[in-house]
Formats: structure tokens, C-alpha cells, sequence
């Protein structure tokens, strides 16, 4: 039921969004869902069908649907600086919480009684994720021919080591060439329904293209000219730079990729 008007100003966004960012809790399908409660369910701000088509759209892209799903929710009630606030009130309470995490695993982790604290802490996130999968995968994998895409992506990975990205993309061009030839064995069907016709808004993509461009340039020019390229945060800046644009596939996408190469590749984690 809506509670609130359906179209917020920006104080009430900030509000929302800094809410939403401080108790999304469990992951990509926690916060989806979070958002769906507090955004369509009660206050009415984005309508159902929005909300599914942003969310389908924003799982074909490379990166976190969740957080992309936020930053479009932002732009839709406030343009570019709705996208930019709801985008940084979702990752910037996660990021205070970890910090202070990791601050306090730095004084105590030698204590005995701290260690086993998060090891306790070790097997329910493992439990969050291995149970998220599953429920992806039931919805993602309705076909035969999906599944067995899905098997050969996993050995691919687990046996051979293959790199994250070309399994991605040669999962893709297979999509798209069974798609073409034999759609059904993908559950998809014509709708038979033109896609609609309305001006394109190019100056306003190429602003918003310029703006959100500038945002990942800002970081990265101040690191290189205080730090220099050797330092290692030029190497975490450029890593995760790859990683949005090459990660399909959700969250946990960008986790398989991020723990292959930030342990196997670049050594800054071990595997435990």
C-alpha cells in the first residue's frame, strides 16, 4: 500500500536511499527485495512493472544488479544526481560497516574467543550464498539446454581454470546462436508485439555516459598523480575497473570472478 507521494523530492530519496543502504542485509536477493518492499510496495515510487523490467535489464548487465537496480530507481525520480545518491547511499554504509570490521578483526584476530566468533560467521555467509544460488539457479535454469550450459560453464571453471570472461562470452555467443536457430530449446517465444517507437533522448544518454565516466576517472587520476601507478591502489582501481565491464551475470558472477583473480592472479587474498 502507498504511503507516500509517488513522486519523492530529492531530501526523501536521500532518506530512503541511505535507509535501504544501511539495512540490505544478505545479499543481491535481500536487497532486491528490500527495494521492491520500500519502493513499490510501500510507497509507490516506481510501479511493478517498472521495477521487473529495470530488474531484467540490469541483469544483462556487467556488474551488481542490485546496486545498478538502485542507481536507475535514482535516476528515474532524479536524474543523474538522484542515480548518483541512491548509487552511493547503497554501497557507502556497507563499506563504513566493513571498515570497522575489518579494524577490529586487525586488533583481535589473535584472540581465541574473536577467531571462533567469525568462523561462526564464516559458515552462515557461506550458508547465505550457496542458498542464493540455488534459488537463482531455479529460476534462471528452466530448461534442459540451460542447465546443461550452466554444467559445462561450471567444469569449465572448477576443472580447467578456464578465464572467467571467455567462458562468459562463449556462454554468450552460444545463447545468441540457439536463440536464433532454435529458440524453444531456451523457453523463448515470439510476442508478436512490435517494440515501441519514441524519440531517443541522446543528449541526455551521452550526459548522463559523461557524467558517470567522470565518476570512475576522478579516483583513478588522483591515485595516479599522488600515488603513481606502482602503488596498490592503482592495481585495485584498475582490476575492479575490468571487472564492471567483463562480470555478466549478477553478483555473484562478480564474486566467482573477483576470488579467482584476487587470489589465484594477483595474491592479495588467500583462498581462506
Amino acid at each position: 500500500m502507498t504511503t507516500s507521494s509517488s513522486h519523492p523530492d530529492f531530501a526523501e530519496l536521500v532518506r530512503v536511499s541511505a535507509r535501504i543502504g544501511c539495512l540490505s542485509f544478505g545479499g543481491p536477493a535481500g536487497q532486491i527485495a528490500l527495494m521492491h518492499r520500500e519502493l513499490v510496495q510501500e510507497r509507490g515510487w516506481i510501479s511493478e512493472e517498472q521495477y521487473l523490467h529495470a530488474l531484467n535489464f540490469c541483469h544483462l548487465l556487467p556488474g551488481p544488479e542490485a546496486q545498478q537496480l538502485a542507481i536507475w530507481i535514482g535516476w528515474k525520480l532524479h536524474g543523474i544526481r538522484g542515480g548518483l545518491a541512491a548509487g552511493l547511499l547503497f554501497v557507502i554504509p556497507g563499506a563504513a560497516v566493513i571498515l570497522a570490521l575489518s579494524m577490529l578483526y586487525g586488533a583481535a584476530a589473535q584472540l581465541a574467543w574473536f577467531a571462533a566468533l567469525f568462523l561462526g560467521i564464516k559458515a552462515a555467509v557461506l550458508a547465505i550464498v550457496v542458498q542464493a544460488v540455488f534459488r537463482l539457479a531455479g529460476r534462471a535454469l528452466g530448461t534442459r539446454f540451460r542447465k546443461g550450459a550452466a554444467l559445462v560453464s561450471f567444469l569449465a571453471l572448477f576443472l580447467f581454470n578456464a578465464p572467467f570472461p571467455l567462458v562468459v562470452i562463449g556462454a554468450g555467443l552460444v545463447g545468441w546462436l540457439v536463440a536464433h536457430w532454435r529458440p524453444a530449446l531456451l523457453g523463448l517465444k515470439a510476442s508478436g508485439v512490435a517494440p515501441p517507437s519514441s524519440p531517443r533522448p541522446w543528449r541526455h544518454s551521452v550526459k548522463a555516459v559523461l557524467i558517470g565516466a567522470a565518476a570512475w576517472a576522478a579516483p583513478m587520476v588522483a591515485v595516479f598523480a599522488l600515488l603513481g601507478r606502482d602503488h596498490v591502489l592503482w592495481r585495485v582501481g584498475v582490476f575492479f575497473s575490468k571487472l564492471a565491464v567483463v562480470t555478466f551475470g549478477g553478483a555473484y558472477a562478480v564474486l566467482a570472478y573477483m576470488a579467482q583473480q584476487a587470489v589465484g592472479a594477483q595474491h592479495w587474498l588467500s583462498a581462506a
